[in-house]
């Protein structure tokens, strides 16, 4: 991507949360009234300090990180496992809460400007959700000016916004507006202020986008994005900071039924045409921001399956080459999020901040590592940016944890736990199942010889009949029956030598069929192939996307129509688990085979159970 274009796609998640992140503070301090709003103006300058701190040490990040260093790789690398594990659970919080923080947001930018809205807010919402879900399914994707132009606008918006607003303070000589009377709930203590700061930090979610889609960027791919991350960061501090002294000058204080943003936008423009571009800048934004969460949690579930620590089936792509599964765990989590906590942002900014700031915290402590170990050119300053990002992150952290414990931190801090336990639980079992295959020398039955019958030709090899054959099922004996057994083979393990055994002890031609994902793993396979024997015939399929079933179905449909007078017997090795709740940690190949060949016929899908 061009810079002009990574700035507002890739950022859109950290500007739009100052959609919510000032009323967040404000939230907290009116509690103690008028003596509680003078502090936020310094609560609003240690979170601009804290901008610019993380935003330096993610700067080292994307040197450090060049193919990108998202926080789970950063922990895992420099941290352990276990680390990285509590990463990945602080991220995949963070953007299930984007999720609904910034629908219930947007809709909140709706419903101020349009009050009729506000008690179908939560299904409107879950509505937008949905629609998200949707469009993300078929394979919709952040790309060109499209996307660019709601951050755009949403920028120009704000700048518009505290530009007239900078305008009529100089008129009456900066003198601030009054607050109207408040009654004050609280009062003003250290625990109030630094609950009203780790409420406005949250206005920096989304940071680490950008060192996230290093890759992304057009050549020299990290240097474009250490610049497009010095402008996100100028951006943010600019966007918060002018509207925070545009609610100080005008008085402002946080209502149930219009938004801070929606209030300032009504003193500076009226309820004009700006007034109603500005809401909708702020509501389009606040959606891309929830579609950014689309792209980054599929891809965090993918590299904890990768790593065993999650189910296998989210390796796995779809027909329009989205993670699925992943898309659809985040919908359904995000939707029961959004609903129980009735669609309000004020509810869910204390689970927003603790997992935000956890992944912070450990990503960045894994960077100051980084440069302790390799210790290269300037790392002494890149660790001294990390320590500081780290520390300053560990005190929001810890903070929102304490502060906010019982407003709902408990259940972010909760689910981190939980999900530590499942994952660790998850991988124990993999290494258990992976244990239980690994060929062991002693174990292997090498065949006397190559396997003597042939198998039929390749789809495209000579001899093979027209596709206009005769394909009927009439055979009236079993002599008639032509066979030919395919083997899906994975790896070379324990289950998949079973299958082949089987085949083999058939007496029927036997092809072994293997689906590579690049043309490196399919000569690894060769080799390992030619190291057990190369005792059958071998044909590998390549699949660039990581999908199996969809080359299997072709491969075999197109050897059915070119040979129609066998019958292919598909022989699948399959893991049979002992409980119940470990099978959906293995693939149900079997069961999807079958309902995508029942149409063809003599096509029989068979498997040969491996009992662990």
């Amino acid at each position: 991507m061009r810079k002009l274009i990574a700035l507002p796609v890739l950022s859109a998640d950290a500007l739009s949360s100052v959609a919510y992140g000032p009323e967040a503070l404000l939230t907290v301090l009116v509690l103690a009234g008028t003596a509680g709003l003078a502090y936020s103006v310094p609560v609003a300058g240690a979170i601009v300090f804290l901008m610019l701190a993380v935003g330096l040490s993610y700067r080292q990040t994307i040197r450090a990180y060049p193919h990108g260093g998202g926080s789970y790789i950063v922990a895992t690398d420099n941290l352990g496992r276990v680390p990285g594990l509590v990463a990945a659970a602080g991220l995949m919080t963070d953007y299930i809460l984007t999720v609904a923080v910034s629908v219930s947001s947007g809709m909140a930018a709706v419903t101020s400007a349009v009050p009729g809205l506000a008690d179908d807010a939560v299904l409107i919402g879950v509505l937008v959700i949905a629609v998200l879900l949707a469009g993300n399914l078929r394979g919709v994707r952040q790309a060109g000016a499209l996307f660019a132009a709601p951050t755009y606008a949403f920028v120009i918006a704000i700048t518009a916004l505290v530009a007239v607003g900078v305008y009529d303070a100089a008129g009456r000589g900066f003198e601030p507006v009054p607050t109207p009377p408040l009654h004050a709930i609280e009062g003003v203590g250290l625990l109030l202020v630094m609950r009203s700061f780790a409420s406005g930090s949250t206005a920096m979610t989304g940071i680490e986008a950008i060192s996230n889609a290093v890759p992304a960027f057009k050549p020299v791919a990290w240097r474009n994005a250490r610049t497009t991350l010095s402008w996100m960061i100028g951006l943010l501090i600019a966007l918060f900071a002018g509207t925070m002294a545009m609610v100080y000058l005008e008085g402002v204080v946080p209502q149930s039924r219009e938004t801070v943003l929606s209030q300032l936008a009504h003193r500076s423009f009226g309820s004009g045409a700006m007034y109603l571009f500005t809401q909708a800048a702020t509501a389009l934004v606040l959606l891309l921001a929830a579609n950014t969460a689309y792209n980054d949690f599929p891809r965090v579930l993918y590299l904890l399956a990768r790593d065993n620590h999650a189910p296998r089936i989210f390796l796995r792509l779809g027909d329009r080459l989205a993670f699925s599964n992943g898309i659809i765990v985040l919908s359904v989590t995000a939707v029961a999020v959004y609903v129980a906590f009735d669609g309000k942002t004020a509810s869910l900014i204390p689970l927003y901040a603790v997992g935000v700031f956890l992944a912070f915290t450990l990503s960045q402590s894994g960077m100051v590592m980084h440069w302790w170990r390799k210790r290269d050119r300037h790392w002494r300053k890149s660790l001294c940016f990390n320590a500081t990002g780290a520390l300053l992150s560990a005190v929001v952290f810890i903070t929102a944890g304490i502060t906010k414990f019982t407003e709902g931190a408990w259940l972010a801090i909760l689910t981190v736990a939980l999900f530590l336990l499942v994952t660790t639980r998850i991988r124990r079992h993999y290494d258990k199942v992976g244990e239980a295959l690994r060929l062991h020398p002693q174990t292997i039955e090498i065949p006397s010889g190559t396997i003597t019958p042939q198998p039929c030709p390749p789809p495209d090899g000579p001899g093979a009949p027209s596709a206009g054959a005769e394909d009927s099922e009439a055979e009236d004996s079993p002599q008639e029956i032509r066979h030919l057994s395919v083997v899906p083979i994975d790896s070379l393990q324990q289950a998949s030598m079973r299958a082949l055994a089987y085949a083999a002890s058939l007496q029927q031609p036997v092809l072994a069929l293997h689906v590579s994902p690049s043309d490196e793993d399919a000569e690894r396979f060769r080799e390992a192939w030619s190291l057990w024997g190369d005792h059958l015939p071998l044909r590998i399929v390549l699949s660039p996307y990581r999908a199996t079933v969809a080359p299997l179905i072709s491969y075999l449909t197109s050897l059915h129509r070119q040979r129609p007078d066998l019958t292919i017997t598909v022989i699948l090795p399959e893991i049979v688990e002992r409980h119940w709740w470990h099978r959906p940690l293995h693939s149900p190949l079997a069961g999807r085979l079958r309902r995508a060949l029942r149409s063809l016929p003599k096509i029989v899908v068979t498997t040969v159970p491996f009992h662990v």
